[in-house]
C-alpha cells in the first residue's frame, strides 16, 4: 500500500495501490501521515511523494468509507505534511486529481512527468475541499487557475501547470529525487523557517524559528566554510 525507502536525508513514499490508480483511503491516508513523521523523527531532510504505476493519485477512493472518519484521516494527513519542518518534493507521475491534487499541493515543490494532470472535481460529485485546498491552490497557481479547476471543473495538463506554477520543473521521479538530494545538503533550520513563513505559520514560531537560525551551529559553519573556500556541512543545530 505505501513503500517507504531512504537514500542519504532523502525518504521516498511511493503509494503503491495500482489496482486503485493509488486512490487514497482510510488506511492508506493514515499510512502516509505516520511514514512521512517517522521519516522526519529518522533524520530525513526531505521527503518525495509519488505514485506507483501510471497515476500519482486518481483521488479519494469512491469505493471506500465516507464520513468524518475518513475526513479527518485525510485532512490530519494533508495538513500533517504541510506542517512537518522539512520540505517534500511530490514527483508527478501521472493524473493527480482531487485528493491527488490536494496531496500534491500538500507538498511544497512539484516536479511533474508529461502524463501529469490535475483537477479538482467536486462541482461533479457534489464534494467539497476545505478552504486550505482552494486557498493554497490560489496561492500556488494563481486565482485563475484555481477558478478554472474549482468553479468550472476544468483539468489541466503539464505544461498548463508548469506555465501556472502548479509544476515547479517538468521531469520524472529521477529528476524529483536529484533535486531533492540538492535540498537536502541546505540548511535545516533555515528551510524549516522558511516553509513556517511560506505556509502562514504564526508570529510566535516565525519569531522562534527566525532566532533558532541566527544562534544556530549552522550559521557559524556557513562562515567558516566561507573562509576556508569549501561548501558547508549543516547538521540543523
Amino acid at each position: 500500500m505505501l513503500a517507504v525507502s531512504r537514500t542519504d536525508a532523502v525518504s521516498l513514499l511511493e503509494l503503491q495501490r495500482e489496482d486503485r490508480r493509488n486512490a487514497l483511503d482510510l488506511e492508506l491516508c493514515r499510512a502516509i501521515h505516520t511514514a512521512a513523521v517517522e521519516e522526519v523523527e529518522a533524520g530525513a531532510r526531505v521527503l518525495v511523494v509519488t505514485g506507483s504505476g501510471s497515476s500519482f493519485c486518481s483521488g479519494a477512493d469512491l469505493n471506500g468509507v465516507y464520513g468524518n472518519e475518513f475526513l479527518d484521516a485525510l485532512y490530519g494527513m494533508l495538513h500533517g505534511l504541510a506542517a512537518l519542518p522539512v520540505p517534500l518534493v511530490a514527483a508527478i507521475n501521472g493524473p493527480a486529481i482531487g485528493a491527488g491534487t490536494q496531496l500534491a499541493l500538500a507538498c511544497d515543490l512539484r516536479v511533474g512527468d508529461a502524463s501529469a494532470k490535475f483537477g479538482v472535481p467536486t462541482a461533479r460529485n457534489g464534494m467539497a475541499v476545505d478552504a486550505w485546498t482552494m486557498r493554497t491552490l490560489a496561492a500556488v497557481a494563481g486565482g485563475g487557475i484555481a477558478r478554472r479547476l474549482m468553479i468550472a471543473a476544468e483539468l489541466i495538463d503539464r505544461d498548463t501547470a508548469v506555465h501556472c506554477g502548479l509544476v515547479d520543473r517538468p521531469g520524472t521521479l529521477d529528476d524529483a529525487l536529484a533535486w531533492a538530494q540538492e535540498i537536502a545538503s541546505l540548511a535545516p533550520l533555515t528551510l524549516a523557517h522558511n516553509k513556517l513563513v511560506l505556509n502562514g505559520g504564526a508570529d510566535d514560531d516565525i519569531a522562534r524559528t527566525f532566532a533558532a537560525c541566527w544562534a544556530s551551529a549552522d550559521v557559524r559553519e556557513a562562515a567558516a566554510a566561507r573562509t576556508e573556500k569549501r561548501a558547508p556541512v549543516f547538521s540543523g543545530s
